[in-house]
Parts: structure tokens; sequence; C-alpha cells
């Protein structure tokens, strides 16, 4: 379980799988960092996400958008990903999260525009949730 980047025409797409939600969430996360950056550091301060949405899809775009908006206005490369995904009592999904933001200044990183909802998955499996997401470079 894990992902893989995926070529995508112009943009990049990442296929994640994991034997649960917030283990897929969080293997998107890492293909998302993977896209942006060959060789990540070991320094870097772990920050904290609340992300709410109507549905597990739109969960999964919030989550990248946001990481994306940290990335852009911390000046760090979101890593080391960690996720909590629940359905919520009125029917909304939260994804608690955590990353290790590595300064940009650091870093070779590669410019990811935005996440796309084109050809967007998330979806059960047999051995668990398999996700596949294309990001605008």
């Amino acid at each position: 379980m894990g992902y893989e980047l995926r070529e995508h025409t112009a943009d990049v797409a990442v296929e994640a799988t994991g034997a649960t939600l917030d283990a897929v969430f969080g293997a998107v996360a890492d293909g998302l960092a993977a896209a942006m950056c060959d060789e990540i550091p070991d320094d870097g301060e772990r920050f904290d996400l609340d992300v709410r949405a109507e549905n597990r899809e739109a969960l999964l775009f919030d989550y990248l958008d946001e990481l994306i908006y940290e990335r852009d206005v911390r000046g760090v490369l979101p890593v080391e990903h960690q996720a909590t995904v629940a359905e919520t009592g009125d029917g909304t999904w939260t994804c608690e999260a955590s990353a290790r933001g590595v300064r940009l200044s650091a870093v070779d990183a590669r410019d990811v525009k935005a996440v796309t909802y084109s050809e967007m998955a998330l979806e059960a499996t047999a051995d668990g949730w398999r996700a596949y997401v294309v990001f605008d470079v």
C-alpha cells in the first residue's frame, strides 16, 4: 500500500492505496509531496490541519487543496502526512491531519498549481481503499 505517480498529459496524477480511509488520504498527500520534490530533508516542524466537507470525495479534494495552500502561505513543503478521516453525526466528513513542513528554500521543488476533480476516484476495494487524483502542474 502507498502511492505511485502517474503521467497524465500535461499534469501529474497520484494513484494511492491504503488499508483504511485514513491511510489512503495520507498516501495521496505523500504522493503530492513526491510530485513536488524528489529529495526531502529531515528538518521542519509539524503543523495541524482540520478540514470539513459534505462528502468523502470533496473532503479529499479540500484536504489536498489545503496542503497546497499551506505550502504557499507557510513557504513549506508538507511531508510525512498523517490523517484521521471520519463522518460526523450531521452527515459531513472531517479530516484531522498533520504534516511536517520542510522549508521550500531547503528543497528544489516543482510547482503543483492545484488539485483537480478531473478523473478523481475514491473507492473501497477488497483490500481497503484506492484513490486517483490529478494535479495541475
